[in-house]
């Protein structure tokens, strides 16, 4: 009589695949079920491109030189607007991540069969597909209110995509090293603050060359200046010289830090 034959065990990454789609459903499911967090950093980007625009840019684009209209100022902020949009977004990551530390999830995540870096994963992938529904919707605004990009390619558009996922998923790894460290959702929303802030005090809303000289390293040598100058010449056709190296270097920088931090935070025995 044959033995019976044995049942093949499913691969480690099949199990992490498995847990991390698992994780993934878990945390869409928690932005559909409270909607009012990724509400409230959606409107911030678009109240401040409608700022910008119909109060600001006639002032605004009479500052960038002879023969700059609003519609030449639309088209100068979005790319900035976009950006800052994603790193809203990822501020919602950081509460995310804070609220499944401190209510006890985490800890029942521990004691269960499931692979470690799957609840971290979800978390990311999720962060980065709603801060790519986010950058659609702002972008769907922005064309309505007059902005075109008729000079980029098809491949500008794809590279243009690319980069936006890129910061994407940069700033949601730091995002979700703050929420680990943070003992409350509101320390978290505190801690990401910056990812709102910097692009502030980037070349989204001026040039660089147009700030106080005291005021310009601090502009330019930060990570959102050269994403926004790099998106900026994909879709307009400027110029991006050195500024595309140095986004891609920073998404580099960024998504490897947060990605050690989370997980030597998530790794470390609680106490």
């Amino acid at each position: 009589m044959s033995a019976p034959a044995a049942t093949a065990r499913p691969s480690r990454f099949s199990l992490a695949v498995r847990d991390s789609s698992t994780m993934l459903r878990r945390n869409l499911l928690h932005a559909r079920r409270y909607p009012s967090l990724t509400l409230n950093l959606l409107l911030t980007p678009i109240v401040l491109l409608l700022l910008f625009v119909y109060v600001f840019g006639d002032v605004m684009s009479a500052g960038m030189g002879a023969g700059a209209d609003r519609s030449a100022y639309i088209a100068y902020v979005v790319p900035g607007i976009l950006m800052m949009t994603i790193g809203g977004t990822v501020v919602g990551t950081a509460v995310s991540v804070s609220n499944d530390m401190t209510e006890g999830i985490i800890a029942r995540f521990r004691t269960m069969a499931i692979h470690r870096g799957s609840v971290l994963i979800g978390h990311v992938i999720g962060s980065v597909l709603q801060a790519v529904t986010s950058v659609a919707l702002v972008g769907a605004v922005a064309v309505a209110i007059g902005f075109r990009a008729t000079d980029a390619t098809a491949l500008e558009w794809l590279a243009a995509f690319g980069l936006m996922a890129m910061v994407a998923l940069a700033l949601t790894w730091i995002a979700v090293g703050m929420g680990m460290v943070s003992p409350n959702a509101e320390a978290a929303s505190n801690n990401a603050l910056p990812l709102i802030v910097l692009p502030l005090i980037s070349s989204a809303f001026v040039p660089v060359d147009a700030m106080p000289g005291w005021f310009q390293p601090i502009a330019e040598y930060q990570p959102f200046t050269p994403a926004i100058e790099t998106l900026r010449g994909l879709l307009l056709g400027t110029e991006i010289g050195h500024n595309g190296w140095l986004a891609v270097g920073w998404c580099v920088v960024l998504s490897v830090l947060g990605y050690f931090w989370s997980k030597a935070t998530f790794n470390r025995d609680p106490k």
